[in-house]
């Protein structure tokens, strides 16, 4: 018999590497399709009353299985046993639009789009940038609530260090309209040093009274990776279309990064109005139309 256990125990089986257990008695692992029979569910239960093993926990779990998905019977039993929760990473890329996000987020950890959207507008103080670029680590199964609570918690906690230490104070509506800034710079920027340039760029258009006209703008929500065509321009008739509307739109186009927080905040001082991206894919700038206009035929012979 024991002997047989043996073999039993070392016959290779398939398992995801995260699999999930539902709660209630040990017999229900019988029927929540992971593979287990009664005499699986015999020795589990023998285990933990011997005090060798612990009884399954609920819950998303790790299973360390190899390159092809496979482990044996006997650690697949251990492995639940030991019921560790299963970590993923999710990244926020600088730029990237919460409509985006939530659906990396929703695949990611098993969750509804609708859910966490919910939950964002419900802890947000803002419609985008409420949540801060960086990669984050959670246990499959968490809760939409409780992990977008805790990603507004944490870009709260970043933005008010971040505005102490750049401006010795924090003001929530300045802040606001320094994301928004911001991420249109995020947008538009092709580099970290362009950053403090095209916010120049911005703020003399704006004192100016002049339009932004910036496509980077009209990459908010779902168009974050769409193409701003003359199309778009004239049909959009949102507060992001800066070709339509003086002034700032009334929200942040997407994630925002301290580099474009900083250039907000510090321009560089210029007297440029206009820039194009050149063939080696940065921006020229210039101060008046008649250059911008040859930069332009120049960018694009």
């Amino acid at each position: 018999m024991v002997l047989s256990l043996v073999f039993y125990l070392s016959i290779p089986i398939k398992s995801y590497q995260a699999i999930y257990v539902p709660s209630g008695p040990i017999q229900r692992l019988t029927h929540e399709g992971l593979g287990l029979n009664y005499l699986d569910v015999f020795i589990l239960r023998m285990m933990s009353a011997l005090g060798v093993w612990k009884k399954p926990k609920s819950g998303y779990i790790f299973i360390p299985t190899n390159h092809q998905d496979h482990i044996s019977k006997g650690n697949f039993l251990y492995a639940l046993s030991l019921s560790k929760a299963f970590y993923q990473n999710a990244t926020l890329i600088p730029g990237e639009t919460l409509y985006f996000f939530l659906q990396k987020l929703a695949q990611t950890f098993h969750l509804k789009v609708l859910d966490l959207q919910k939950a964002y507008d419900a802890h947000a103080p803002y419609k985008e940038a409420g949540i801060v670029p960086d990669t984050y680590r959670f246990a499959v199964g968490v809760s939409a609530d409780k992990l977008i609570e805790h990603l507004i918690k944490h870009a709260s906690n970043y933005y008010q260090n971040l505005s102490h230490k750049l401006l010795g104070h924090y003001d929530p509506k300045q802040w606001e309209k320094t994301l928004i800034i911001a991420s249109i710079i995020q947008k538009e920027a092709a580099n970290t040093q362009e950053m403090p340039l095209i916010a120049s760029v911005i703020f003399n258009r704006l004192h100016k009274n002049m339009p932004l006209q910036m496509d980077g703008s009209l990459n908010y929500g779902k168009y974050s990776h769409t193409k701003v065509t003359r199309e778009r321009i004239l049909e959009d008739t949102s507060t992001y279309n800066t070709y339509k509307h003086k002034g700032l739109p009334k929200d942040p186009v997407g994630s925002v990064s301290e580099p474009a927080i900083r250039a907000t905040l510090f321009p560089a001082k210029t007297k440029y109005l206009y820039f194009v991206k050149n063939k080696a894919g940065v921006h020229v700038f210039s101060q008046h139309y008649k250059d911008h206009v040859k930069n332009i035929h120049l960018s694009n012979p």
